[in-house]
C-alpha cells in the first residue's frame, strides 16, 4: 500500500519548498501537484518542491490533458521533470474537467487519451517511425531533439469510466479515481482494470489503483468535516455523478441546481455525513485512519490526501497525517 500527499497550483515558489522539506520528514511514497484549470501549470511546483524530496518513490503531474497541452508538449514536461527527479517522474493524464467553460469540447476522450499514452510513450523511447493516429499524428522522425533519463514513465489515468479504465488495463500503470474515498468504486474500477490486463496479456494486479480526495485532518473533528464540506461543496456537483453507487437522483439534482446557482452553502448543506465519507477525508487522525483501512481493505493500492490538509494551514494537517496516519499503516507492513 502507497501513501501520497497532493497540492493544489496557488501558492508561491518558497511556500511549495517550505511544503516539500515538511513532507520529505515523512514516509510519503508519491508527491502529486494538480494541473487544475487557471491554477498555475503543475510543472511549476513539481519543479520548486523536487530538489528537496529525496524520501518519496515518485513525484508527478495529477493530471495533464491532450485538449490544452499537445501531447509532445505533455511528452516534454514529463521528460523534464524526469530529470529535476532522477528518475522519479510519473506522469498523471486525464480527460480533464471544467474545460467547457472556456469553450474547450472534449470529443473523443478515450480515443484522446489512448493516442496520448501510445504517442508519449513513442516520443520517450525515440521511436523513429511514423505515429499515425485518427486524433494525433507525428511524422517519422520527428522526435525529442534531446536526451531522455528513462524511456518508460510511469503513467496513471485519472477515471471514474469502466472503458477509460479498461484501456489502462491495457497501457497504463496505475488507475486514480479523483474526488473520491469510496471503497465501494473499487468493485466498480478493478474489474475494468482487470480486464484491461488480461486482454493485453498483462500480470493481473499489475496496474494499481489509487483513491484521492480532498483531505482535512484536525485534532477538531467537527472543525475539520465543517471545512471539507466547503472544499467538498466546489468539485462534489460534478464527482458525486460519476459515481454509479449513489442512488438518490432526486438529491442529485438539487445538487446540481444549487451549484448551478453558485449557491456553495446550499451545497454544502445537502452533503450528509454518509455522502461526506465517500468523497472526501476528513476528522481526525483515527478518522483518516478508518476511512483508509476500508480503502485498504477493498482493494485499493494507494491513497492520495489532498490539499488543503489542514483547517487554515497546510502544515498542519501533513504532520497529522504523518505523524500519526502514516505510521499506522507502516507498522502493519
Amino acid at each position: 500500500m502507497e501513501f501520497a500527499i497532493a497540492f493544489q497550483g496557488n501558492k508561491a515558489p518558497d511556500e511549495y519548498v517550505a511544503l516539500a522539506r515538511l513532507v520529505n520528514n515523512y514516509a510519503f511514497d508519491v508527491v502529486s501537484v494538480y494541473n487544475d484549470l487557471l491554477f498555475q501549470p503543475a510543472l511549476g511546483p513539481l519543479l520548486w518542491m523536487a530538489p528537496h524530496l529525496d524520501r518519496s518513490k515518485r513525484i508527478g503531474f495529477a493530471a495533464l490533458n491532450p485538449y490544452t497541452v499537445h501531447p509532445i508538449e505533455i511528452a516534454g514536461q514529463a521528460a523534464l521533470l524526469d530529470l529535476a527527479t532522477n528518475g522519479r517522474a510519473y506522469l498523471g493524464l486525464a480527460r480533464g474537467a471544467w474545460l467547457n467553460q472556456i469553450g474547450v469540447v472534449q470529443d473523443h476522450p478515450l480515443e484522446w487519451l489512448t493516442e496520448t499514452v501510445l504517442a508519449v510513450k513513442h516520443l520517450l523511447r525515440t521511436d523513429p517511425n511514423e505515429f499515425a493516429g485518427s486524433r494525433i499524428h507525428l511524422p517519422a522522425g520527428m522526435g525529442l531533439n534531446y536526451s531522455v533519463v528513462r524511456s518508460q514513465i510511469p503513467i496513471m489515468i485519472g477515471t471514474w469510466g469502466r472503458r477509460t479504465a479498461m484501456m489502462a488495463g491495457c497501457l497504463a500503470d496505475e488507475v486514480k479515481i479523483g474526488g473520491s474515498s469510496n471503497p465501494e468504486m473499487v468493485g466498480v474500477i478493478g474489474p475494468a482494470i482487470r480486464a484491461g490486463e488480461k486482454q493485453a496479456a498483462r500480470p493481473i494486479g499489475s496496474v494499481g489503483l489509487c483513491f484521492g480526495a480532498v483531505t482535512v485532518v484536525d485534532s477538531d473533528r467537527s472543525a475539520a468535516r465543517a471545512r471539507v464540506r466547503r472544499e467538498a461543496a466546489l468539485y462534489l456537483p460534478v464527482t458525486a455523478a460519476l459515481d454509479p453507487t449513489l442512488k438518490d437522483e432526486e438529491w442529485l439534482t438539487r445538487l446540481k441546481t444549487a451549484a448551478n446557482l453558485k449557491d456553495y452553502d446550499a451545497v454544502s448543506g445537502l452533503i450528509s455525513d454518509d455522502i461526506l465519507e465517500k468523497f472526501a477525508f476528513s476528522g481526525n487522525p483515527r478518522d483518516i485512519i478508518r476511512q483508509t483501512q476500508s480503502l485498504v481493505e477493498a482493494g485499493a493500492t494507494r491513497v492520495e490526501f489532498g490539499t488543503p490538509h489542514g483547517l487554515t494551514i497546510s502544515a498542519n494537517g501533513i504532520k497529522l497525517l504523518g505523524e500519526q496516519v502514516l505510521p499506522y499503516f507502516r507498522e502493519r507492513d
